[in-house]
């Protein structure tokens, strides 16, 4: 993975975005996209496929938020809608409720670029620092691990109990 590719940017509102180019299809990106138990969380609950599925995030101790996908483009966007959010290490603990995650699939010259960006997590969130952090790993870690080699680092319970946050 070439690190020059994948660099966070930011937007006129700051929204948080990162940025990384790979050589699979556009579909190859937009399924791992799908495939959110690949890359973000083995256990979560509900579909994350299709326009209207709804599912749950937990990471035991610190984050729980329920999505709804509002925009499905096969092979070229999706977007997620916070429905509801709960995070333990912040004052508002729902700061994450009706911000917009948004994946963005674009072909660039052989190569298949994926744009996203969290609408409404900006530097005036308490969790900004901590959750842009969490992305960064999920998003240019394990996401793009699944689209490049078809293995994803998502979490779980197995791997949150040996990190000290299962119950």
């Amino acid at each position: 993975m070439s690190k020059s590719l994948a660099t966070p940017t930011k937007k006129k509102a700051k929204d948080f975005t990162l940025r990384f180019k790979v050589g699979q299809s556009p579909e190859a990106v937009f399924a791992a996209i799908q495939n959110v138990r690949g890359w973000w969380s083995k256990d979560l609950e509900g579909k994350s496929a299709k326009k209207g599925d709804e599912f749950i995030f937990r990471y035991p101790k610190l984050h729980y938020s329920k999505q709804r996908l509002i925009e499905v483009v096969p092979g070229r966007r999706m977007v997620w809608r916070v429905l509801d959010a709960k995070l333990t290490f912040t004052q508002d603990q729902g700061e994450w409720k009706g911000t917009e995650v948004v994946f963005e699939v674009i072909p660039r010259g052989g190569k298949t670029e994926l744009l996203f960006t969290h609408r409404g997590l900006t530097p005036a969130f308490e969790c900004f620092d901590a959750c842009s952090k969490g992305w960064d790993y999920y998003i240019r870690g394990s996401l793009r691990g699944l689209i490049e080699t078809g293995e994803g680092t998502p979490g779980g319970k197995k791997e949150w109990k040996k990190a000290g946050r299962g119950e």
